[in-house]
């Protein structure tokens, strides 16, 4: 996590990854921690500092007028599925890494601000790979660990020919409590990508140990199921039109070749 845990490090739920802002086809590409001005933030795992300036957005160095205004990219010693991994971390008051710095888990590289495009002190905070660019995001929150006995759901809900359905808007209610959470499935754009293994169309992270009700209007008709949110684990479902809920995990990865069998050891001859 990108804020420490005595910290408020809760991503904003009117601004998680694959939301529509500021015009009809601008999507948002990471998630925003709302934290007072000067929290530090933190690399989230270990790597090396590759941008630490203005500009990043644009890919242009020392641009005041980026809507990311002061931040920094750590390109990770670990990978995904041999692909190279990226981390933002945006409107950064000050930045206190530097171009070339290795960084461990946890190390301080900036302190929470406002710069650039921001309604108030917040750290966007955004995963990438293969490659540090703004086309090649992915939601963060299936990134992030959650709180001890805390869980993350993701669900794929597609139309009757199997598209995926933009900015439906699903309701998540726990059991035994009063509170509901709200979360919208991904909007219309070329930066917002589905994560290859769970291709979901929304995620809700940090949610506590549990079950829940999902529901949300489709086609004039309110649908509805039950999950379990397990501690430190994912709980996914898809949803398609007519066929109904599916609760299971996607099918595990195979291998796309089969390993040639090793030749036999020859027998030492006397």
């Amino acid at each position: 996590r990108p804020i420490a845990a005595d910290q408020t490090n809760w991503p904003i739920a009117d601004y998680r990854y694959g939301g529509v802002f500021f015009g009809r086809d601008i999507v948002h590409t990471g998630v925003d921690i709302p934290s007072p001005e000067g929290t530090p933030i933190m690399a989230a795992g270990p790597g090396t500092v590759v941008w630490a300036d203005w500009g990043l957005f644009r890919e242009t160095p020392g641009d005041e007028t980026d809507p990311y205004g002061m931040a920094i990219a750590i390109r990770h010693d670990f990978g995904y599925n041999d692909q190279q991994l990226y981390t933002i971390y945006a409107h950064m008051s000050q930045m206190i890494a530097f171009v070339g710095q290795h960084v461990e888990t946890g190390e301080v590289i900036g302190l929470v601000g406002s710069t650039g495009a921001t309604t108030g002190p917040h750290v966007h905070f955004e995963v990438r790979f293969p490659h540090n660019s703004f086309f090649y995001t992915y939601n963060p929150e299936l990134w992030i660990a959650p709180p001890q006995g805390w869980g993350v759901l993701a669900g794929r809900i597609m139309d009757e020919k199997g598209e995926l359905i933009q900015q439906m808007e699903i309701l998540v209610a726990p059991e035994r409590a009063s509170r509901t959470f709200t979360v919208r499935t991904y909007g219309k754009g070329g930066a917002v990508n589905s994560d290859p293994y769970y291709q979901e169309n929304f995620v809700l992270g940090d949610l506590p140990a549990g079950i829940y009700k999902v529901s949300f209007k489709y086609d004039e008709e309110r649908v509805q199921t039950w999950v379990e949110v397990f501690p430190g684990q994912v709980s996914y479902f898809t949803y398609k039109n007519k066929e109904g809920f599916t609760i299971a995990p996607p099918p595990a990865p195979t291998l796309d070749f089969v390993p040639a069998a090793l030749p036999a050891t020859p027998t030492p001859q006397p």
